[in-house]
């Protein structure tokens, strides 16, 4: 059935009429999505003009920075004596506080292979937070490997949990839509326990990573975000910078407890893990990357998102000029 006009008697210019918009609007369409897609780092267009700024968490962003060094005694040792040289967790953790504590968890690897952020550290941090009188803690990554798997080998979910926190990861919790703000990275889909949380504590493992050369507390932030991760790669040095830009913590807390010296960020081999056992804290989110820098034997130099990132205003690669070691 259908329509029974005869159609071997129109013409080219009664085509034309006929078909010419619609190809135009499809055309149009076709070089509007290939804009969008060439925008890289945006895995969607903005929603609407309004969608908001991540929280900024610092409890004084006008205080100037400081980075405390502790080592030799444990990571939970490490870090009492590191947050005790910045005045406490109480300057940092109020109670009624939801504190989210986000370590490296993207790796099926166990704590000694040092792709992840060692478990007694976590553990230790969401057991001072509450302590402290905050009224939740979650323990949140977004992970590489299977989640639960990565959760449960690398030992953080256990650590966290005997501690009093919750674990989530992106197959347990939802997401918000934030704009990051930067030249490559606009409005991204964030966990929501980061997203929604009083006060956040970075907390990245010093480890190589073969691109970046290093992964440390910006490039941590990865994990914080959801969707075309892997398209970021390639400016990753902007991206860094521009992660520590979105993301301002409340501390960040270095884990050099077991340095991943080769074959990261995977990691694997116990052959290329060295036992530092050193804890940094810091309020300087530039200075605590430039720290971490030099467990693994580079400058700051040597990392350019560095540079980036003290331009944007994050803070002072010069480490050793707020450096406290206790």
């Amino acid at each position: 059935m259908g329509d029974d006009r005869p159609t071997t008697g129109i013409g080219r210019r009664e085509l034309l009429g006929l078909w010419g918009p619609v190809a135009l609007a499809g055309a149009a369409l076709t070089a509007l999505g290939a804009g969008l897609g060439g925008r890289a780092g945006r895995h969607r267009p903005p929603v609407d003009d309004r969608v908001p700024r991540p929280p900024d968490w610092r409890t004084d962003p006008a205080a100037p920075g400081r980075l405390a060094v502790a080592g030799g005694a444990g990571p939970r040792a490490n870090l009492g004596r590191a947050l005790a040289a910045l005045g406490g967790i109480e300057l940092f953790v109020r109670p009624g506080d939801r504190v989210a504590v986000k370590p490296n968890c993207a790796w099926d690897r166990s704590p000694e292979q040092a792709a992840n952020t060692d478990p007694e550290l976590v553990g230790e941090i969401a057991r001072l937070c509450l302590a402290a009188g905050a009224a939740s803690v979650v323990v949140v990554d977004n992970s590489c490997h299977d989640p639960a798997r990565a959760f449960a080998r690398s030992g953080i979910a256990e650590a966290a949990r005997a501690a009093g926190a919750t674990v989530a990861h992106q197959r347990s919790a939802g997401t918000v839509t934030l704009d990051l703000g930067g030249s490559v990275l606009g409005p991204w889909e964030v966990l929501a326990p980061i997203a929604g949380a009083d006060r956040v504590i970075n907390v990245p493992v010093v480890k190589h990573h073969s691109l970046g050369r290093a992964t440390l507390g910006m490039k941590n932030w990865f994990g914080a975000i959801v969707g075309r991760r892997a398209s970021l790669h390639q400016r990753i040095d902007q991206v860094c910078a521009e992660l520590g830009a979105a993301f301002r913590p409340t501390l960040t807390v270095v884990d050099a407890t077991r340095v991943l010296t080769g074959g990261g960020p995977t990691g694997g081999s116990l052959d290329l893990v060295r036992p530092d056992d050193l804890v940094a804290v810091s309020t300087d989110p530039v200075a605590a990357d430039a720290w971490g820098a030099t467990r693994l034997g580079l400058s700051p130099a040597e990392l350019p998102y560095l540079a980036v990132a003290q331009r944007l205003g994050l803070g002072a690669t010069d480490w050793q000029s707020v450096v406290e070691m206790v």
